[in-house]
């Protein structure tokens, strides 16, 4: 079978009801986030990247560099994302569908909700209306993180919004808030999350731990840890869940390949580093901005933005009182003055987005050619659901509400300090 017959086939199988309801005339390869897990688990040894698309010119670009690795591709934005960025939960579809037809894109994307946070179990109600609404936006995977809360808390507001998330759908469970060297997570915490959900008839994609990683850029602090990230995904195996390894801006590429061949991982979260390359920052090999000796992020000529745009950008971010992560909040206000740049800048923007993601892809995470390999799957299953990665081992009688409770006060487990992690 020819690449093109495959992405034919594909493209008429594969695409979920949300996305065939929302855009019924499109060629654009959107699928279950399930796909893209199987996919990676399936060439072993490697994660694709999951591109926080905060403005469209990250998406354009990482939708280019996929295609340029065949790669499959996870375009995702964060709950707290959809605050400050233009791209949010409920039009992030509708610009990665359009910019496929528009690019001629023809490998499998899934469109992530990621950190769907839930900070205590009164926000349960409200994400019982929130969460079909995006489903309804054409999201095909979610990440349901409760992390914030203790761990049978946690638990229980996983299992009780799991009837809001479609069978089909990816999924992406959290345990321990990202708070960088404190709070580790444990294979005791963990476990005690995959387990639980396990009996229940919940059966995530991936799992993301508090294992040393931060959100932001980050220069300092030991970084993700490997050894221990292995060491928890060895023991989850059984329950055919993969890793969402968050906050790689700021880790080394060796360190990342560390991540793709000895860990489970399929998932690698990449945030803060495209918005930099965007906007046209020197960042280093990993995606870390540099900054000058007064602690202003350098701007390379002739790319990403014009001078003049730079010099008027940094000047509202100093009214602002911004500086360092905080140039995050920029991205919804300043959206307009980007888009209103010659087209030959946004052309360089999206292409300096599509040469880093390609770098990644292909040098550090291994994707390359796990497009074929998704699109197989699909025209296999005959299906746009592929089903789980697992089935139930755990007794759902000792998983009762109660008796989680009584369990989680076993744990051994040390969340570290309380703050506001949110990125």
């Amino acid at each position: 079978m020819t690449r093109q017959t495959l992405f034919e086939k594909a493209l008429e199988v594969g695409r979920p009801p949300n996305v065939r309801k929302l855009f019924p005339n499109s060629r654009a390869l959107l699928v279950s986030g399930k796909v893209i897990d199987r996919a990676l688990r399936q060439k072993g040894k490697a994660m694709t990247m999951a591109a926080n698309g905060r403005n469209s010119f990250i998406i354009r670009g990482a939708l280019a560099a996929a295609e340029r690795a065949n790669a499959a591709l996870i375009i995702e934005i964060a709950k707290s994302e959809s605050t400050y960025c233009p791209v949010n939960f409920w039009n992030m579809a509708l610009q990665i569908d359009a910019a496929c037809n528009e690019l001629g894109i023809t490998i499998p994307v899934a469109v992530h909700a990621d950190h769907y946070g839930l900070k205590s179990p009164a926000d349960i109600e409200p994400a019982r209306v929130e969460i079909p609404t995006l489903f309804e936006a054409g999201i095909t995977s979610i990440a349901i993180d409760a992390s914030h809360m203790p761990d049978d808390q946690n638990l229980l507001a996983n299992i009780a919004l799991n009837n809001c998330v479609p069978d089909w759908a990816g999924l992406e469970t959290e345990v321990g808030e990202i708070k960088g060297n404190q709070g580790l997570s444990t294979v005791d915490d963990a476990s005690f999350l995959i387990k639980g959900l396990n009996a229940h008839d919940i059966f995530p994609n991936w799992i993301a731990l508090n294992n040393g990683s931060a959100h932001g850029l980050e220069a300092t602090g030991d970084g993700i840890q490997v050894d221990l990230t292995a060491q928890i995904h060895a023991q989850l195996e059984p329950y055919g869940v993969s890793g969402a390894q968050h906050g790689t801006s700021g880790n080394s590429l060796d360190r990342l390949r560390e991540i793709a061949s000895l860990t489970k991982t399929t998932k690698a979260n990449v945030a803060t580093a495209l918005q930099m390359v965007s906007w046209g920052v020197e960042v280093n090999d990993f995606g870390n901005a540099i900054m000058d000796g007064e602690g202003n992020f350098i701007k390379v000529a002739g790319e990403g933005v014009t001078e003049p745009m730079w010099d008027r950008i940094t000047t509202y971010a100093a009214e602002q009182g911004w500086q360092g992560g905080n140039y995050k909040k920029l991205n919804l206000p300043i959206d307009n003055w980007l888009l209103a740049q010659p087209a030959e800048i946004r052309t360089r923007m999206s292409k300096r987005v599509e040469d880093f993601v390609y770098q990644m892809l292909v040098s550090v995470f291994n994707a390359q050619d796990t497009a074929e390999i998704a699109m197989e799957m699909l025209v296999d299953a005959n299906s746009y659901d592929i089903g789980n990665n697992a089935d139930r081992i755990e007794d759902p009688d000792d998983w009762t509400e109660e008796k989680i409770v009584e369990r989680a006060k076993t744990l051994d487990v040390d969340k570290g300090p309380e703050g506001d992690f949110d990125d």
